[in-house]
């Protein structure tokens, strides 16, 4: 019964959309007529009793390309939803002068900080009437001079128990899905939501001078819209082990082989022009759970109260979380591997200093050159 279920799905997926298909040059000659047409399935070998044409060349055709009806889900599961969860408040100052006080309302101590990024932790809050005063971890006090942070990003990547056999990711952008790859393709009607909903890619064309992704029979959508994970088990030259964590600048998205298996895979943000992620394989050579980030420079001046779950691996590069962000497949870090809070805090659990990480971009855009690369990042 779940055969014939699957079989008439298949069907009804090959009535409703419009299959096209290249014409060999070598096609099989044409049978006696009156021949028995099989019945929709798979036919990798000719069955001989029957012609296996229309649905079932068809479904051998994307067979091949490793496309089933309906696709076979990939070997994954989300990881601990208690992993976001962090101990800390945060407040995000107007990029303004704020002095420090030593009391809601108090007198300033001659500390301040300077007008840029700036994120800092309290533990307490008073509104006096007058104005409302954040008390910091110190004890001392600031004026309410920004905004709470009301919400932490609770996107996670995904666990693998198994490498997929072809590239998959995430759509970061709210895109249509096409019947055909081209700008000016019809649409399917449908959607993909970003960060929410998992593709395989099937096919890559280029049309319109732009690359598509083929995610299912007739659905196609822009590739560059898409953080695309391509799995490769073999362990980059400089790594001495089976376990790894591979950053895609190019693609935005991160995998942490073990054993020479993907066991997690997500999207991040790494440095935007000119504070770069720079190049090169790396090992991690300091873990802290928690650390304050800051750039005394005027003229970029930041300040990261707690940033959680830390990793460093290029001087000051490091992967870590980032309550900050709310949104991942753009470079936008001054150099570090940026990541959502719960997959920092996944990734922190299975890392082990000394272990390798391994940043490329194969579309060749990251400049190489050592003199480009500071000593400082967030």
């Amino acid at each position: 019964m779940k055969k014939n279920a699957s079989l008439i799905f298949a069907l009804a997926i090959l009535i409703s959309i419009n299959i096209q298909r290249p014409v060999s040059a070598h096609s099989e000659p044409e049978r006696e007529s009156g021949a028995t047409l099989c019945a929709p399935d798979v036919y990798l070998v000719d069955p001989g009793d029957c012609l296996p044409l229309g649905p079932s060349n068809y479904l051998a055709e994307l067979s091949q390309i490793g496309l089933t009806i309906p696709p076979r889900p990939l070997a994954s599961k989300r990881p601990d939803p208690s992993l976001p969860q962090l101990p800390y408040l945060y407040f995000h100052l107007d990029e303004t002068l704020v002095p420090v006080l030593n009391g809601p309302a108090g007198v300033e101590t001659g500390n301040a900080y300077m007008p840029g990024f700036v994120y800092v932790s309290y533990v307490d809050r008073v509104d006096t009437g007058h104005g409302i005063y954040y008390m910091l971890q110190d004890g001392s006090w600031i004026a309410g001079k920004g905004a709470r942070v009301s919400e932490i990003s609770s996107y996670q990547g995904l666990e693998f128990t198994s490498t997929p056999k072809r590239p998959f990711g995430w759509a970061f952008e709210y895109i249509p899905i096409k019947q055909e790859p081209g700008y000016n393709a019809p649409e399917t009607g449908s959607f993909i939501n970003p960060f929410t909903e998992l593709v395989q890619v099937y096919q890559t064309q280029n049309v319109d001078g732009a690359d598509w992704n083929m995610i299912g029979p007739n659905q196609w959508v822009e590739a560059r819209k898409v953080a695309i994970v391509t799995p490769n088990i073999a362990p980059p030259q400089e790594v001495t082990t089976g376990r790894w964590i591979d950053v895609d600048l190019a693609e935005q998205t991160l995998a942490v082989y073990d054993n020479f298996e993907i066991v997690f895979a997500t999207v991040i943000a790494s440095g935007l022009e000119p504070f770069w992620t720079r190049p090169g394989t790396f090992q991690i050579y300091l873990k802290k759970e928690t650390e304050n980030m800051r750039n005394n420079d005027p003229t970029d001046f930041y300040y990261l109260d707690n940033v959680p779950w830390t990793m460093y691996f290029d001087k000051a590069r490091a992967l870590h979380g980032a309550y900050w962000r709310t949104r991942f497949g753009y470079p936008q870090s001054h150099g570090c591997v940026n990541l959502s809070v719960g997959d920092a805090h996944w990734l922190y659990n299975w890392a082990n200093e000394g272990d390798w990480v391994y940043v490329h971009d194969p579309s060749g855009l990251t400049p190489t050159d050592p003199a480009l690369y500071h000593d400082w990042a967030y």
